[in-house]
């Protein structure tokens, strides 16, 4: 936890007029107190902060959570904060209404029935997505790891093995490696399945002339890297060759022109733009990449629909792609830190096109 953090959050709470606002989402609880158990809560009004959670974690809170008031109980956290007199002097209490579930937000009214609760979106996220120089030195490490491995694979793919023997390979490999996990269930796809960009590992197996996309990230100290890469097993087809040419050549029209400043969805346009100048265009079903750090998915969105502008210190996936039914797939992704004028490119994999 740093003190710009918690400013940062009660600048927001004045400006939203709340005395206070209640953090139940983990990632956010870990960003705010350091915390990494899987039950706590939060509390940051105008002048303190409490964290709450279960016996447990008695000794691991006196390691990982300095700066806040720890509250332990055998019961109910939200009774404690009443039992506690966390929200006294408090009247109107923000929520974090994209996350909490209509049966907490229930037990927190009946346990304060005088105060308002107010919903509030991405009050934390919006401070979490630029990044302190630690949070940076993390991802690049989680980013070093999974190129590691990567790496490695290329000795492993071959003609002959499932795809879901390579997937084992990957969580065996990051954990080998040093990460505490996979930061979510690799996928591995070949041939005609390289078409579903969200495809399982499979008992496919992997044949000659195939094209396979990896797409696989790790956890380190919390914060996540996301890679994808494509590879083929022999000589792709000529249809698979320009196709891994369009992507390559959109995601680099996309890293050359991102900086600070930028609209996310202006980003997305420009590789958008050039796939669909190659004819292409209807092949790229999803949005061109998204915010990385303490969860796979966070802001900034980038994306045709996107609000946002990004902002140095942002760690965004840059990641387009182009399946076609029948053909097969190609996404090329990196992990960039976005700078004043330019970003830097995390990841070392290669991207030309490797045949094994």
């Amino acid at each position: 936890m740093t003190p710009r953090r918690l400013e940062e959050v009660r600048r927001k709470l004045s400006q939203l007029k709340l005395q206070a606002i209640v953090i139940t989402v983990l990632p956010h609880v870990r960003y705010l107190t350091g915390f990494t158990g899987s039950n706590g809560v939060c509390v940051v009004t105008l002048e303190n902060q409490f964290f709450l959670t279960d016996g447990r974690y008695q000794e691991q809170i006196r390691e990982e959570v300095q700066g806040f008031r720890p509250i332990v109980t055998s019961g109910s956290l939200f009774e404690a904060m009443k039992n506690q007199k966390v929200l006294a002097k408090t009247s109107r209490i923000g929520y974090e209404s994209q996350h909490v579930s209509v049966s907490s937000l229930a037990v927190l009214q009946k346990q304060f029935p005088r105060h308002k609760f107010v919903p509030t979106a991405s009050l934390v996220e919006e401070i979490a997505s630029v990044k302190d120089p630690d949070e940076i030195e993390s991802i690049k490490r989680a980013v070093q790891i999974t190129d590691k491995v990567f790496e490695q694979l290329l000795g492993i793919i071959k003609e002959g093995i499932r795809e879901n023997e390579v997937a084992a390979e990957i969580v065996y490999r990051h954990r080998k490696l040093g990460a505490e996990a996979d930061a979510f269930e690799p996928i591995v796809a070949s041939g005609v399945r390289g078409a579903l960009p969200h495809a399982r590992a499979s008992q496919k197996v992997i044949q000659k002339g195939d094209m396979v996309t990896l797409d696989l990230g790790c956890r380190y100290r919390g914060y996540h890297s996301d890679l994808t890469r494509t590879v083929s097993v022999g000589a792709p087809s000529d249809a698979l060759k320009r196709m891994y040419r369009v992507v390559r050549d959109a995601q680099e029209k996309a890293l050359t022109s991102a900086r600070s400043g930028m609209k996310a969805k202006s980003l997305d346009a420009i590789a958008r733009k050039h796939i669909a100048s190659q004819g292409l265009g209807k092949y790229f079903s999803h949005s061109l990449g998204h915010g990385l750090g303490l969860e796979v998915h966070e802001l900034p969105r980038v994306s045709r629909l996107s609000k946002d502008t990004l902002k140095t210190g942002n760690v965004i996936t840059v990641e387009p792609g182009v399946y076609v039914p029948g053909l097969g797939g190609v996404r090329i992704e990196d992990d960039v830190v976005i700078l004043n004028g330019s970003c830097k490119v995390l990841n070392s994999s290669s991207k030309e096109l490797i045949v094994l």
